[in-house]
């Protein structure tokens, strides 16, 4: 029997840009056409849709919501713990929602503390600080060359070619912009030269990692020193590859990482494990997203196919999860 599914979500062009925004301030929210994707596949599995919309819009209508489940891929307006917004107020009025909670989201958002829970359960990562102030920079006991992300950034906003950096002079400079630009500590790397994938997980009890898909861009598999940064998304030169062109041994190994690192923060029915592999092919996992994009552009649609699946079925399959952990199917 069909369930009544609220859907809470930031759009794109609902966003207002403030005069010292960076350029992609808006990159994580989502296009009109995903949210009709999603409707259109819950209303597949037979299940009526109530769009709800961001955080504001949610609270407006707390009141009188009458839903079975909220399906919630809200990035949140503001903040390291926006992602854990409608969460936490779905949490407190005892309605039920897909995906991972508050601590989790917001957990995971902040790619230092994520990084503090991968290293506490021996978890391949990245060597890592975090720098506040470019003046901080002297001597550091990382290896160049070094990568310089936002501390609680997602969508590759903040990552561009400058972000790899050599030396400390170009350290510094990308430090400041990002403290500058994105008002927030810089993370500092030891950047991991080789390949790069991503695994979408599935699931509860136990999770399940789906086939990974391999990035590739400029036509190239192995990225050396190159990134996936915001541009790449926007263009041709980023393709995804499934199955990725890898031997099973590898492809069981970032399996296995990825269920790993989706268990270490508890994650919920469904997520997305960014993994980079070296010259030696020693993975080391680079971030745990559980809220990852489920747009046409990204890679939920290409992995359903490789199962066989429809792109609906993949969506009602995140809901029945969730469903099955609240006891309501």
């Amino acid at each position: 029997m069909g369930k009544i599914v609220g859907l809470t979500y930031d759009l794109r062009e609902d966003y207002t840009f403030k005069e010292d925004d960076p350029p992609d301030a808006n990159a994580e929210f989502d296009h009109q056409h995903t949210i009709e994707a999603i409707e259109e596949a819950l209303r597949k599995g037979g299940n009526r849709v109530v769009r709800i919309g961001n955080v504001y819009n949610l609270l407006k209508k707390l009141e009188e919501l009458r839903l079975d489940i909220v399906f919630n891929i809200a990035e949140g307006i503001y903040g390291r713990n926006r992602e854990s917004q409608v969460p936490i107020i779905l949490e407190l009025k005892g309605i039920p929602f897909v995906g991972s909670d508050g601590l989790t989201l917001g957990v995971t958002l902040d790619k230092l503390f994520a990084k503090k829970i991968f290293f506490a359960e021996g978890i391949p990562t990245p060597r890592c600080l975090e720098i506040a102030h470019p003046d901080r920079v002297k001597k550091i006991k990382l290896n160049f060359p070094l990568i310089v992300k936002p501390r609680y950034e997602g969508s590759s906003k903040g990552l561009s070619v400058d972000s790899v950096v050599k030396d400390i002079k170009s350290l510094r400079d990308r430090i400041d912009y990002i403290v500058r630009v994105y008002k927030q500590p810089a993370l500092i790397e030891e950047f991991i030269k080789g390949k790069e994938f991503t695994v979408v997980v599935l699931g509860n009890n136990p999770p399940q990692a789906l086939p990974p898909v391999q990035i590739s861009i400029d036509g190239k598999l192995d990225l050396g020193e190159n990134i996936y940064t915001f541009a790449h998304i926007r263009s041709d030169s980023l393709k995804y590859i499934c199955p990725a062109k890898i031997s099973s041994r590898l492809r069981k190994k970032i399996e296995n990482l990825a269920v790993a690192v989706y268990r270490a923060t508890e994650c919920r029915d469904f997520g997305r494990v960014d993994i980079r592999v070296d010259e030696k092919n020693n993975p080391f996992v680079l971030e745990m997203n559980p809220l990852p994009s489920l747009s046409w552009e990204d890679v939920f649609p290409l992995v359903a196919k490789e199962m066989g699946w429809e792109y609906s079925e993949i969506i009602n399959r995140i809901l029945n999860y969730a469903l099955e952990r609240y006891g309501l199917l």
